[in-house]
């Protein structure tokens, strides 16, 4: 074949036309596809090297007392921050930074672990830097590529450590916390509550994230703000919750609880049950824990063995002694086994036998004949061991199961310790392999034996008791009113009446705690002495007070851990709590002289005390 033949050029010259308009059609068609319909694709990749979302904290929401006090908000705070980079380049440049910002090589570490999980996420490196920190680093800002320094809210507990276990504390979120679908849609580096009611309310605390835009250069250092129109989105503050707490009266509280001693002091509203006072001893500062808590002082806490952290108020489970014999009487009136002017076949003369047991009353001499009113007045142990008796050990734990004495109150908190009483006989067979006698029921009655309440259950009870016989669950929010009822006592207004006697004879002379009456309120209540061997005796007292005459306005219950004596130590706390409380709701100026007691140890006249021997005591 003649290549050359001119038939064969002009084939050959075709078949290289249409090769070419083939080929141009593709590169034309791959063009366009890139060029025109993909433009908004290299546009957007375009923009993501060049543009970084930088988040807006927003501001938590502030929390207010009862009387509109603010008991936490915000200040301008700074944190620093590394723009998403190569893992090599994070931690070149966390180590240069460390000299800076005071990172340990376990912090660096942290972070680094922090940036894997979320390589696309800026990385916080500290959340609460020093205005001389951040001064420094925006000085030398040219030597650490893809840093941003941001103003961020910053938490400010104005109630300082008396509000510590009421409010809780903020921190970092962390890795397993990401994984509760509770915070699903949070991010790493985002601060959040940690326990009290910044962890309860923290959706409605926390708000909305804005964000704004930022050019960065090919080294990820930040050259400016970008001007499109979706350059920024504001942050939305969170919500403003107000708190049925009394900031005042939680600081007296603070002020006047015995020093270097352990326990707590609950205040109930009578009107609605809401929370006035929730303290817990030891204290510590929630402002601490802000932008993170110092090493050393995290393990000061932790180790202190006094439990400052620890929430006695709504954790702490305690035998409730004499204070438990309110509940013994309310059972016995309600089954109808006992008349409240009758009084027992047996009388105190310091103890009493009981098949091969001999229980002894707490004073030697005995107390003789009393009806009800009289045994709570003068605590007899020996009228409540019959009482135990005719109520019987079946009845009793099916009552106290009934009116719920193991359950939780249902206060508006992360975590509430559920009170322990046995719901049948099956609990001895169960943890100490016997059936038990009927005789087990003697301790029970004045409050020994297995029975554990907070004191913010035991305040719910003695609640009931102020009101009509019902309590609603203890709230901390004062828009959040539960529909359910907390307890529900069966008594007649007689019923209620001659159990209350009871509580004011406590406080009149010969009661147990006639030494914590008040100048101008009528305050009934039941002291209790619980043993603790071989540690001193637990000290409690719970009662409420009110205008003479008139239906009781507070609920108070403190216990002091070692306190060794209820009248002595815890009853003084709760009626110089109540007095403080009364007096600024009428007007009446406060005074640091408050009890009966005070007053003869300071040697001030108390005229006010010599009708207290009249009748009925009433003045």
């Amino acid at each position: 074949m003649n290549l050359d033949h001119p038939l064969i050029r002009a084939q050959r010259a075709r078949g290289a036309v249409i090769v070419m308009v083939f080929l141009m059609g593709v590169l034309g068609i791959a063009f366009f596809r890139a060029q025109v319909l993909r433009a908004g694709d290299w546009r957007l990749q375009s923009d993501t090297n060049r543009l970084r979302a930088l988040a807006l904290p927003a501001p938590r929401g502030t929390l207010f007392d009862r009387n509109g006090a603010v008991l936490a908000d915000n200040v301008p705070g700074y944190a620093v921050a590394l723009l998403p980079s190569h893992r090599d380049t994070i931690r070149s440049r966390l180590e240069r930074l460390a000299p800076h910002l005071g990172l340990t090589p376990a912090r660096i570490q942290r972070l680094m672990e922090q940036q894997r999980a979320y390589p696309r996420q800026p990385l916080t490196v500290k959340m609460n830097a020093s205005l001389q920190e951040v001064s420094v680093l925006e000085e030398r800002r040219n030597e650490f590529p893809g840093l941003e320094l941001q103003m961020r809210p910053q938490r400010r507990y104005l109630g300082g450590e008396a509000m510590a276990h009421v409010l809780g504390t903020l921190g970092e979120i962390t890795s397993q916390e990401l994984e509760n679908p509770e915070f699903s849609g949070y991010q790493p580096g985002w601060i959040v509550g940690k326990d009290g009611i910044e962890r309860q309310y923290e959706r409605l605390l926390q708000g909305r994230r804005g964000y704004r835009l930022v050019e960065v250069d090919a080294l990820g250092r930040i050259v400016g703000p970008f001007e499109g129109p979706a350059g920024e989105i504001p942050a939305e503050p969170g919500e403003d919750i107000h708190l049925s707490i009394d900031l005042e009266l939680q600081q007296w509280i603070h002020r006047i609880f015995p020093e270097g001693m352990t326990g707590a002091v609950v205040a109930l509203n009578v009107e609605d049950g809401g929370i006035l006072a929730l303290y817990s001893a030891p204290v510590f500062d929630p402002n601490d824990f802000v932008g993170g808590i110092a090493l050393d002082r995290w393990q000061a806490l932790n180790s202190d063995p006094d439990r400052p952290l620890f929430n006695r108020a709504t954790l702490g489970l305690y035998p409730p002694g004499s204070t438990w014999k309110l509940a013994v009487a309310a059972i016995a009136l309600e089954l109808g086994v006992v008349h409240p002017t009758e009084t027992m076949p047996i009388p105190c003369t310091g103890g009493m036998q009981y098949g091969t047991r001999y229980s002894r009353c707490w004073r030697p001499e005995g107390h003789g004949y009393l009806d009800l009113a009289g045994a709570i007045r003068h605590s007899c142990n020996v009228y409540f061991y019959q009482l135990g008796l005719r109520v019987g050990l079946q009845r009793l734990l099916e009552e106290g199961t009934a009116i719920g004495f193991n359950q939780r109150c249902g206060v508006d908190l992360p975590v509430e310790a559920q009170g322990f009483f046995p719901s049948n006989v099956g609990f001895w067979e169960t943890a100490f392999g016997y059936r038990p006698m009927e005789g087990e029921v003697l301790s029970m009655a004045i409050g020994q034996g297995p029975i554990s309440q907070t004191p913010l259950k035991m305040a719910q009870f003695y609640l009931a008791l102020a009101r009509d016989g019902s309590a609603p669950p203890p709230r901390l929010r004062q828009t959040d009113r539960p529909t359910t009822e907390g307890w529900r006592l069966d008594l007649s207004p007689e019923a209620l009446e001659a159990l209350r006697d009871g509580l004011r004879g406590v406080l009149l002379p010969g009661g147990t705690a006639h030494l914590s009456s008040l100048e101008h309120w009528d305050l009934m209540g039941k002291t209790g002495t619980v043993q603790n061997p071989p540690n001193p005796a637990h000290a409690w007292f719970a009662g409420s007070a009110g205008p003479r005459g008139e239906e009781p306005e507070i609920v108070v219950v403190a216990i002091v851990e070692f306190g060794e004596s209820g009248s002595a130590v815890a009853a003084p706390l709760v009626a110089k709590t109540a007095d403080f409380y009364l007096r600024r709701k009428y007007g009446i100026p406060t005074d640091t002289i408050q009890t009966l007691g005070e007053h003869y140890r300071t040697g001030r006249p108390a005229p006010w005390a010599a009708r207290m021997w009249t009748e009925g005591g009433n003045p």
